[in-house]
């Protein structure tokens, strides 16, 4: 039969929000209902009859609260099939049939974000929670499994509009979304024990999708499944697009290599990042990081570390562009900035990346450690007999610290904090430091005294030949190349110092 009767419910939740309108709700249609704990409890505050899980079972809970429904007699009325075999066996064990199962699980996810005590984490494990969930929506055809409050709203329609009967339909709804709820758990509790073991899985699960405008071009549909709520407040602006996503995830990266306490702007495009400066004010960080490129500054995507004021907002109204982002905005610059209604402001909560980055290829998914080694001063070998000064060493980090975020092949010129000139997604190195001094030029710096970075190592001396007909003062690349000595020798005849970190920074 495909309409079944909801005329018994097993409720025990964690989370008690909303659920005094469907225990309300279900006493008005005479249904009987089990509890275990704080919901029994909750249920009694309500004044509403409810019968305890242990008086059923005549086993307490036990355990610290481990195990309260785990017993045949639980299981065995949700597992049940309405059919005289299993019907025969209900009656000679005394076990009652349960129609409807409403039951959550404990917040492992919200508990692994909160603390890293892993004892708290660990008892956050949900045992007979999930036992339930699984249960209840194996057996479909005959039971309504409600797996999370995001589901009540479907169940207070069923009992308010179907007078709590389903249909087959509902109930196997019901279950798909049952499964996802606990398949999306088990990935996070195993990711969470895999964290600091080597790859050698690649589990994720995601069920908050957001469907977009389209993809990266207007024929194709895009969709992002992930919880942009917990990294960002949308203040104003229309809806995010693919590209845009895409952007803003570049932005965050880049950006979370620079200190609060250096007021940094940066300016980038279809990823990579065509204006950059770090300075003692945000309004000053934003005007030499527009003098990067402000011509590729036009519809491009702006990050700050700092908080913008209204002296920058004002500024940079004055260009269009499709996402502005910082971790706060003072209300002057706020009410400027959503003065134009479609431009996306973001309010970003923490400049957060992930130990571990993966992308679909091929016929499956391709899974690294996601590059988070920032070189520092001690990292550097100089190879050259001329030695960089404090200066240089601070703008070879910078324009380092650049060149890990730009395509491959990619060169970074840069003075005092500020970028003057980037060569990126090249199939020469050459071609990227051509491109790199032209850009510089064709913007109106002087590259006398500049600093050059390259990605990866230098097979040839040519570009630092070229690089230092240009004015470049000091070079820092990875090294490694059997031809290092070529570039090094370079350097020396001409008194240029020459660093290496040991370590590459392809970005493909």
């Amino acid at each position: 039969m495909s309409t079944k009767k909801i005329s018994s419910a097993l409720i025990s939740v964690f989370h008690k929000d909303g659920l005094d309108n469907i225990v309300k709700m279900l006493h008005e249609q005479g249904v009987t209902i089990y509890s275990t704990g704080g919901t029994q409890k909750f249920i009694e505050n309500l004044g509403i009859p409810v019968s305890r899980v242990e008086d059923l079972t005549s086993y307490p809970s036990i355990l610290d609260g481990r195990v309260k429904t785990l017993h045949p007699k639980v299981f065995g009325g949700i597992l049940a099939r309405r059919a005289a075999d299993h019907q025969s066996q209900l009656e000679q064990y005394e076990i009652p049939e349960i129609d409807l199962v409403v039951v959550d699980l404990y917040p492992f996810q919200e508990t692994v974000k909160s603390t890293s005590e892993e004892n708290l984490i660990i008892e956050k494990i949900d045992i007979g929670g999930i036992s339930l969930i699984r249960a209840a929506a194996k057996n479909y055809q005959d039971v309504v499994v409600v797996p999370s409050n995001d589901e009540y709203t479907i169940l207070e329609k069923i009992l308010s509009e179907k007078n709590g009967s389903t249909e087959l339909k509902d109930r196997k709804e019901l279950a798909r979304r049952a499964f996802r709820v606990s398949s999306d758990y088990d990935v996070a509790i195993f990711n969470y024990f895999d964290e600091e073991r080597g790859i050698d899985s690649f589990k994720q699960s995601f069920h908050t999708p957001s469907v977009l405008r389209y993809g990266e071009n207007p024929h194709q549909q895009g969709i992002f499944f992930g919880e942009l709520n917990s990294m960002f407040h949308k203040l104003g602006g229309k809806e995010l697009s693919f590209n845009n996503l895409v952007d803003v995830d570049a932005a965050v990266n880049l950006m979370s290599e620079f200190q609060k306490d250096e007021p940094t702007i940066a300016i980038l495009k279809h990823t990579n990042a065509c204006g950059l400066a770090t300075r003692s004010t945000v309004l000053e960080a934003w005007t030499d990081a527009l003098a990067g490129d402000p011509v590729s500054a036009f519809g491009g995507i702006l990050i700050s570390n700092s908080e913008v004021d209204s002296d920058t907002a004002t500024e940079i109204n004055k260009i269009f562009y499709e996402v502005v982002i910082a971790p706060s905005f003072t209300e002057d610059a706020l009410a400027i900035l959503l003065s134009k209604k479609k431009r996306i402001v973001l309010q970003i909560n923490e400049f957060r990346t992930h130990k571990r980055s993966h992308k679909s290829l091929l016929n499956g998914v391709i899974v690294q450690d996601t590059d988070l080694k920032l070189e520092s001063s001690g990292d550097l070998e100089v190879k050259t007999t001329a030695q960089p000064t404090e200066a240089q060493i601070k703008d070879l980090l910078f324009a380092n610290r650049l060149a890990k975020h730009l395509k491959s092949n990619t060169i970074v010129l840069a003075r005092g904090n500020q970028l003057l000139g980037m060569g990126c997604g090249q199939t020469s190195r050459v071609d990227a430091c051509k491109q790199a001094i032209d850009k510089a030029i064709r913007m109106g710096f002087d590259l006398t005294g500049a600093v050059m970075a390259s990605d990866a190592f230098f097979p040839f001396p040519d570009c630092v030949e070229i690089a230092h007909g240009a004015g470049i003062a000091a070079v820092i690349q990875p090294g490694g190349s059997i031809k290092d000595n070529l570039s090094i020798d370079y350097c020396n005849a001409h008194n240029i110092p020459m660093v290496f970190t040991g370590a590459r920074h392809f970005k493909h």
